[in-house]
């Protein structure tokens, strides 16, 4: 079974400040767009290939489209609990990453068996993400 990764996406989004503010919209499409590659590739040292990819999206982003290789989760509230119900349902029984800084967010769904990362494994100028 392939491992499940689940992307913050306003959290990851909102680690660099490049202007995302402006268009919350086109800043989680920029992320989007960055993940597919990992799904084949993996993440170096955290998650072997293939993987499955999900971006969890809310507010002003919930409208972006889901693409080869990485499912779109809008949230209709908030994206942390979204997140956190998306680990109880289908992070039962295998590898589950998620993506994200929120020291809150991070603590609940570590108490359900998630690992945790920060937004520079996805975003970050190493991995051929968005310069820090």
């Amino acid at each position: 079974m392939d491992s499940l990764v689940i992307v913050d996406a306003a959290n990851v989004v909102g680690s660099v400040p490049d202007g995302w503010w402006r268009d919350r919209h086109g800043a989680a499409e920029r992320l989007r767009d960055a993940l597919p590659g990992y799904v084949a590739q993996g993440l170096p040292g955290l998650v072997p290939p293939p993987l499955e990819m999900v971006l969890v999206v809310e507010r002003a982003a919930r409208g972006v489209e889901s693409v080869e290789g990485v499912r779109v989760v809008p949230a209709d509230g908030s994206g942390d609990d979204r997140i956190v119900q998306l680990v109880a349902d289908e992070c039962g029984g295998r590898d589950c990453l998620v993506v994200t800084a929120d020291r809150e967010l991070r603590e609940r769904v570590q108490a359900l068996g998630a690992r945790v990362t920060g937004p520079r494994a996805v975003w970050g100028r190493e991995r051929g993400g968005r310069r820090a």
